[in-house]
C-alpha cells in the first residue's frame, strides 16, 4: 500500500478496514522519518479499541516506511524496476529491531547487498552488519517473516514475482477486454496478428507490445527457451490458428487455450498430426471456464480466470483437453 502525504492511497491491506486509521499513522512517520510498526488485532470483541468496529476478526501488523529522494524511494524504486524490466527481486526488511545498526524500516537487497534506510553516520557498521545477516539466511522460498534470526531482530523476506507475461494470438475485438484485464492484475500482455488493422497499440492501451507479424512473430518471441505462463489463441481465422498452435506446440509455453466450439478444435487437431500430441497436457479447449459467458467481456473473464487458476494451480485435469476426443 502507498499512502501520499495528503492522506491519499494506492492499494489495499484490509479491503477498506484499516486504510484510514493508517493514514493517520502515516502523518508521524512524514514527520519523524523513522519507520514505524503499526498492530491491530480484531480477534476479540475489543474491536472497538480502535474505533474501527469492522469485524473482520484478524489480526495485522503493518510496517510503515517513509519514501523519500534522499534515500531514492528506496525500496519502491528498485522494485518498480524489476517490475517494470519482468525481472524477480527481493528484498530483506527490517521489522523489528533492538540493535541500533539496523533499525526497523532498514533494509537489503540480497542479490548485490545493496542497503538502504540508514542514516548516513551510521552507514558503514550498518552495511557490514546487514550484509552479515543476508550471508547468513537462507533467503530460498517464498516470502515470510523470519522471527528472532538474530537476537531482538524480525525480518521480513519479499520476494516479489515477475509479472505474468501473456500471448495473446489475435487482435480481434474480443481481445480487447482480454487484454484490458490481464493487464489490470498486473500482466506483461503481447498481442500479435497478421492483420496490421487489428494490430494496432491503440487498441492495446497497457500492452506490453502488439506486433503485427502473424505466426512468424509468434515463432521468433518462442524460439528456445520463454517467459510466457500462457498463450491463447483467438484469431478467429481457421488457418492461421492451425499455425499458431504448431508453433505453440513446438514450445515450452505451459497453459494453451484455444478459442472457439469443440468441432472446431477436434478438426484443427486432427490437422496438426503429430504435433497434436505435444499439446496434450496443455490444451484448454474451448478455452475460458464454463460460466455461461456469451459476450465478449464475459467471455474474456472466464479466459482470464481460467489463466489464473491455472497458475494458481488450481485448475482441475479435467479442463484439458486429451488429443483425439471430441464432443
Amino acid at each position: 500500500m502507498l499512502i501520499a502525504q495528503d492522506g491519499r492511497y494506492a492499494g489495499l491491506l484490509s479491503g477498506g478496514c484499516l486504510e484510514g486509521d493508517l493514514a493517520g499513522h502515516a502523518r508521524v512517520v512524514f514527520e519523524r522519518g523513522a519507520a514505524s510498526l503499526v498492530s491491530y488485532d480484531m480477534r476479540t470483541p475489543d474491536d472497538l479499541l480502535f474505533g474501527l468496529g469492522s469485524g473482520c476478526e484478524g489480526s495485522m501488523d503493518i510496517l510503515l516506511i517513509r519514501l523519500d529522494p534522499a534515500r531514492d524511494w528506496q525500496p519502491m524504486s528498485r522494485l518498480a524496476q524489476a517490475w517494470q524490466m519482468r525481472r524477480s527481486a527481493s528484498v530483506l526488511l527490517v521489522v523489528k529491531s533492538g540493535d541500533p545498526l539496523v533499525p526497523a524500516g532498514s533494509g537489503c537487497f540480497p542479490a548485490d547487498g545493496e542497503v538502504f534506510g540508514i542514516a548516513e553516520c551510521r552507514q558503514e557498521n550498518s552495511r557490514a552488519r546487514l550484509r552479515h545477516l543476508v550471508s547468513s539466511l537462507n533467503l530460498e522460498g517464498p516470502t515470510r517473516l523470519l522471527v528472532g534470526v538474530v537476537p531482538g531482530v524480525d525480518l521480513l523476506l519479499l520476494q516479489q514475482a515477475r509479472p505474468v507475461q501473456l500471448l495473446v494470438l489475435g487482435a480481434g475485438p474480443d481481445a480487447r477486454p482480454v487484454v484490458a484485464l490481464a493487464t489490470q492484475l498486473g500482466w506483461s500482455v503481447t498481442v500479435v496478428d497478421h492483420r496490421s488493422h487489428y494490430a494496432q497499440l491503440e487498441h492495446f492501451p497497457g500492452a506490453a507490445a502488439v506486433l503485427d507479424g502473424g505466426t512468424t512473430a509468434a515463432a521468433e518471441m518462442l524460439k528456445g527457451p520463454n517467459d510466457f505462463a500462457a498463450a491463447v489463441v483467438m484469431s478467429h481465422h481457421m488457418n492461421t490458428d492451425l499455425a499458431y498452435l504448431r508453433v505453440l506446440a513446438r514450445s515450452d509455453v505451459p497453459y494453451v487455450g484455444l478459442l472457439g466450439p469443440a468441432q472446431r478444435r477436434a478438426k484443427l487437431l486432427s490437422e496438426l498430426g503429430s504435433d497434436a500430441e505435444r499439446l496434450t497436457s496443455r490444451l484448454r479447449a474451448p478455452v475460458g471456464l464454463a460460466i455461461g459467458a456469451d459476450t465478449p467481456e464475459a467471455i474474456a473473464v472466464s479466459i482470464v480466470a481460467e489463466i489464473h487458476a491455472a497458475l494458481a494451480g488450481r485448475t482441475s485435469a479435467a479442463t484439458i483437453i486429451p488429443v483425439g476426443v471430441a464432443d
